[in-house]
């Protein structure tokens, strides 16, 4: 992991700590960081994960409006157009480091361990499934699913730094793994 890297997860583990003692959410989203950011944006990393409601990466990195280019698709798996998104915050907004975010209860993740989706849901249990292989457990099968993602994105865009990480919906720690 290079230097500038290392220092974008530093940035998120400090704002996870941040988040776990705040009362509440304090991101800048004024209208002074929104004229700031017409200029352009320039993200300090990249962020995939699932689109569950309650996994909300700029409240859980305290981060304000610009500081996270964020890529959510359920079960954070990554398809092409995932790729896309990474290798376009990579090479052109220069984001040092991305992190694939899973997290406990994940809804997608228990689908594929039920291995009971229909219609286009089966896509992504799939691309689950794949992963976990015949993992019952929830946390491990997200764990399994998080770190083929990040296998994914290594072995097709290798200069981007990737790290995996599990957001526990019970305390609102983020665990990189």
């Amino acid at each position: 992991m290079n230097k500038a890297a290392e220092e974008s997860l530093e940035r998120l583990k400090e704002g996870n700590r941040k988040y776990l003692m705040a009362p509440i959410n304090t991101g800048d989203i004024s209208p002074a960081r929104r004229q700031a950011l017409l200029a352009g944006q320039h993200p300090y990393a990249t962020i995939l994960t699932c689109s569950d409601s309650r996994v909300v990466p700029e409240s859980i990195f305290s981060a304000d409006l610009g500081d996270l280019f964020v890529v959510r698709v359920a079960g954070n798996v990554v398809g092409d157009n995932v790729l896309g998104s990474i290798e376009y915050a990579s090479s052109h907004l220069k984001t040092p480091l991305t992190v694939v975010l899973g997290h406990t209860g994940c809804g997608a993740v228990g689908a594929a361990i039920q291995g009971a989706a229909h219609g286009f849901i089966k896509a992504l249990t799939s691309e689950i499934q794949a992963a976990i292989g015949d993992e019952k457990d929830e946390y491990k099968a997200s764990c399994l699913n998080v770190a083929r993602s990040v296998r994914k994105i290594q072995s097709n865009l290798p200069r981007v730094d990737v790290i995996g990480a599990i957001y526990h919906l019970e305390d609102g720690s983020v665990e990189f793994l």
